[in-house]
């Protein structure tokens, strides 16, 4: 039989010793623990990539929300 820790390591083997009901359990947490101190789940940009182009990246509003806009009506 071949040993979990020596194919994939000590941290890794512990993972894969969970069943997967513990796995999903172990991965809720640490989406808890990412989302907590008001982490998006929105990617950063990337200036390295060759599609990266700066003027159309825009920062999310801090509450996730669209930007709030003016609507303008006219007397019609």
């Amino acid at each position: 039989m071949i040993d979990m820790r020596t194919l994939a390591g000590d941290e890794w083997a512990e993972w894969y010793l969970l069943t997967p009901a513990q796995r999903l359990e172990e991965s809720s947490k640490l989406w808890r623990t990412y989302l907590e101190p008001e982490g998006s789940l929105d990617p950063e940009p990337d200036p390295q990539s060759p599609f990266y182009d700066p003027a159309e990246w825009r920062a999310v509003a801090a509450d996730g929300r669209p930007g709030v806009r003016v609507v303008r009506r006219s007397g019609i």
